[in-house]
């Protein structure tokens, strides 16, 4: 059957199928435990959780389900040097962006804390409390933290974007690679180049991987229903990950509207920008992404951005200024259709099967 790949053998799981580990507070613990129980493999995205945090978020996803699951973390989870800046950097961004606090009549926030990497006690917790999976993005844990993981039995996962980062990571050990597309939304997980330079469509850089590296692919970017994960498995991927069709769903932990707005015409629409975290991602088409195309020099680094635009985003949404907030969303979202990810999983599981029967007839 079609199901039977080495990514599902490996990891445990009936269907190859991945549901997206979305940070940023996105995941939750019932979409995690919905997907897993019905046979693919629920993702939490625990990046912005504290190392107390993720220990709780795991002892509610194991009370939840006896089935694998995924807990994702970020390597690098800064880009400020010594996790601040020069007070220079700060008034260029200040001034850049006030236009947008002045329109919600809020004031502009001080310059950001510094920030301190929390990865390496997040990493802790993980080795402690053994998830089955343990996926990471920007970059490949140390080889003593690999190790542990292979004597634990936790499976690994690393994140692509092009096929040097392929190689790199089939290099350090890891049990599978996730080819990360461009059409994804989130994040762009780069870690060896620029992530505006590493924008492969996922279909491409999947055939590319596969020409190199023997380590089981993920396919993600661009799949959002069966059809596109058989076209995934024909080009030879061991698995699909699925972000904004869940993240649609009534189960993951998006407000309602930006559930409301993956399923609007606006979702027609996406932009790769950094002027909301200080890293590129893609998200629905803003006022401020479009504003501010090209003028990334007077944004803050990662993830003092994020703390900078906070007070925006919370004003934005309290005043119902829709274009002044970036939803996180992929290409795909024009097709999506299910509201509840259980349904969303069976109808995956029905078209991908329906397709291979059919070619077969």
């Amino acid at each position: 059957m079609w199901y039977q790949t080495k990514a599902s053998q490996r990891l445990g799981i009936q269907y190859p199928i991945l549901q997206g580990p979305f940070g940023g507070n996105l995941s939750s613990v019932e979409l995690v435990a919905t997907v897993s129980n019905a046979g693919g493999l629920g993702g939490y995205g625990a990046y912005t959780l504290s190392p107390q945090e993720i220990l709780e978020v795991d002892r509610q996803i194991k009370a939840a389900t006896n089935k694998p699951y995924n807990l994702n973390l970020w390597v690098s989870d800064t880009d400020a040097v010594e996790g601040t800046v020069t007070d220079e950097q700060f008034v260029k961004a200040r001034d850049l962006f006030k236009p947008y606090f002045d329109a919600l009549g809020i004031p502009v926030p001080a310059k950001p804390a510094p920030f301190k990497s929390r990865f390496e006690n997040q990493v802790d917790v993980i080795l402690h409390q053994r998830p089955p999976v343990f996926s990471f993005m920007f970059g490949i844990p140390s080889a003593d933290i690999l190790e542990q993981c292979r004597r634990l039995g936790i499976v690994t996962v690393g994140a692509a974007t092009t096929l040097d980062e392929a190689i790199a990571l089939e290099s350090a050990g890891v049990d599978l690679i996730t080819a990360s597309g461009f059409e994804a939304g989130g994040h762009r997980p780069s870690f060896l180049a620029p992530a505006e330079s590493s924008t492969t469509g996922t279909f491409v850089l999947l055939q590319l991987i596969k020409e190199k590296v023997k380590t089981p692919v993920i396919a993600a970017g661009g799949i959002a229903n069966g059809k596109g994960v058989a076209a995934a498995l024909a080009l030879g991927a061991d698995a699909a990950q699925i972000g904004t069709a869940f993240l649609a769903t009534d189960e993951s932990n998006a407000t309602p509207i930006h559930r409301q707005m993956l399923f609007s015409d606006a979702a027609k629409y996406t932009t790769l920008s950094r002027a909301f975290t200080g890293r590129l991602g893609r998200g629905l088409t803003s006022r401020i992404a479009k504003d501010l195309y090209q003028k990334e020099k007077g944004f803050l680094p990662f993830p003092l951005q994020t703390q900078f635009m906070s007070p925006l985003r919370t004003a934005a949404m309290e005043q119902e200024q829709w274009d002044m907030i970036l939803f996180w969303g992929g290409q795909i979202a024009p097709v999506l259709r299910h509201t509840k990810a259980d349904a969303l999983m069976k109808s995956i599981v029905e078209e991908t099967t329906a397709y291979f029967e059919n070619l077969k007839g």
